[in-house]
């Protein structure tokens, strides 16, 4: 499970510059906000940009506008913790994958899972 959480976070990295499609930019303060969009129009991710380096907070969304990774970057680098939401399981609930990053490096990963509620009355 750990490598394919691994992989999830190299190929999410990769995918900011396999673009198709050229990103739309906005002038944010110093920084440049980047949105990218898939072909159905919904928007694949957005981010800023700082001298030409990743900079701030990165959002991925699926195809249906869900939410499916978050994390900040410093100076073009993966810092802190990035999350990585599932698709919903069976009973309808995401699990959420907690990827902690120093030096640019995955220094741990939690997994958490959402259980059902029960009301024992």
């Amino acid at each position: 499970m750990k490598k394919c959480i691994i992989l999830i976070a190299i190929l999410f990295s990769g995918m900011i510059f396999a673009q198709e499609s050229k990103p739309v930019l906005e002038p944010f303060g110093k920084k440049l906000k980047a949105t990218y969009f898939f072909e159905n129009g919904q928007v694949q991710q957005e981010g800023f940009f700082e001298n030409g380096k990743l900079q701030g907070v990165w959002v991925a969304y699926d195809e249906k506008g869900n939410k499916i990774s978050s994390g900040e970057y410093k100076n073009g680098q993966k810092t802190g913790k990035w999350f990585f939401w599932s698709e919903k399981n069976d009973n309808g609930f995401h699990n959420l994958t907690e990827v902690d990053y120093s030096n640019n490096t995955i220094a741990s990963i939690k997994n958490w899972k959402q259980e059902a509620l029960v009301n024992r009355n």
